[in-house]
């Protein structure tokens, strides 16, 4: 079970209300329950300040402890996130698949990611440009205003440029007013618990993006859309021995914390200085890291469209190793706009 991906203990997108968080607190007291671990995001973080604030309230002695998992890399106080790693690495993977296909069938590709808010999975796509000239050629995450007029122009232009495009866009990308493009087209989309829109549950905005290029492409340019989904968050052959391990170490964490008497809080891991990659464990309060996202910072995007080499270097040692790809004709010609690419380093 350790070196399976996924939640083998299930999962909820439930959001706790007072009734029943009641309902919890009194489960506990019933079982003489003293210390609760919950695994998730910063919602879940949130559930965890709700419990142990009822506790309080109920004179219960109770601690409760997130142990993070998620694979939107958004929690407030982390470097990086359970899940996050491999799930990056499928990102990666994936769009090195779809490169090699769309050198050989040449048109344009769209791959909308995961990410509401925070555009770290998306932009993990970078990954897959070993060679100048590999794609994705255009990154749009949820930190940049998007345009629609100004992303044809910018397909338009690669595609000239290259005779081809691949495009990696993250399912939270908004416009200038904040309006999700997805809420533009989805009405009747679905709500969770929590009131979050079901980005990943459908292809409508790859199909509309799609359809845009198309019309001001032409007919006779092969345009195609894919939609990423669930896909990406617990992919059996693409898992990071780093998040493998790092997973577990939250967990023994977060029981150590219990065992030692400390209080409520939020297990976090960072990065230790130096030049090679080794991780801390720390204990952060809950209301630090509970319903608020982190974002890409500024230092990882590149312009409008790409991020940059700060972030190759911060997500390489995360994700590993990838498969090696080869081209027969290696003097294909690069976008002079993108010039971030895995054989920089």
């Amino acid at each position: 079970v350790a070196e399976t991906p996924s939640a083998a203990l299930g999962s909820s997108r439930d959001k706790p209300d007072a009734q029943y968080c009641e309902k919890i607190l009194a489960a506990f007291a019933e079982r003489n329950v003293r210390s609760f671990f919950y695994i998730g995001g910063n919602d879940s973080a949130d559930t965890c300040r709700l419990v142990a604030e009822l506790a309080r309230a109920r004179s219960y002695p109770l601690e409760t402890f997130h142990v993070p998992k998620t694979i939107d890399n958004d929690l407030v106080g982390s470097d990086h996130t359970p899940g996050f790693p491999s799930a990056a690495r499928f990102v990666a993977c994936a769009f090195m698949g779809d490169n090699l296909d769309n050198r050989a069938l040449p048109g344009v590709k769209i791959n909308v990611v995961m990410g509401r808010h925070a555009g770290f999975l998306t932009a993990a796509s970078v990954l897959a440009r070993p060679h100048p000239g590999d794609g994705p050629h255009l990154i749009y995450v949820p930190e940049r205003v998007f345009d629609l007029d100004s992303f044809v122009s910018e397909v338009r232009r690669v595609h000239g440029d290259l005779g081809r495009c691949l495009v990696a866009v993250s399912e939270g990308v908004h416009t200038r007013d904040g309006t999700p493009m997805v809420t533009v087209l989805a009405k009747s989309l679905a709500q969770d618990a929590h009131g979050n829109v079901q980005l990943s549950g459908t292809g409508a905005l790859g199909d509309f993006l799609a359809e845009a290029v198309k019309k001001a492409l032409g007919k006779k340019t092969r345009v195609r859309a894919d939609t990423f989904g669930y896909l990406q968050r617990s992919f059996p052959d693409c898992v990071s021995a780093v998040d493998a391990a790092e997973a577990r170490e939250v967990g023994r964490v977060a029981v150590a914390c219990a065992a030692a008497g400390e209080p409520s809080g939020s297990i976090a891991i960072q990065r230790q200085p130096g030049p090679n990659y080794a991780p801390r464990y720390l204990r952060l309060p809950l209301s630090e890291v509970a319903a608020k996202t982190r974002v890409l910072a500024e230092e990882y995007l590149a312009g409008a469209h790409d991020v940059s080499e700060a972030f190759v270097r911060y997500l390489q040692p995360l994700v590993g190793e990838l498969p090696v790809v080869a081209r027969l004709y290696p003097g294909l010609k690069a976008d002079p706009k993108n010039a971030i690419h895995r054989g920089d380093r």
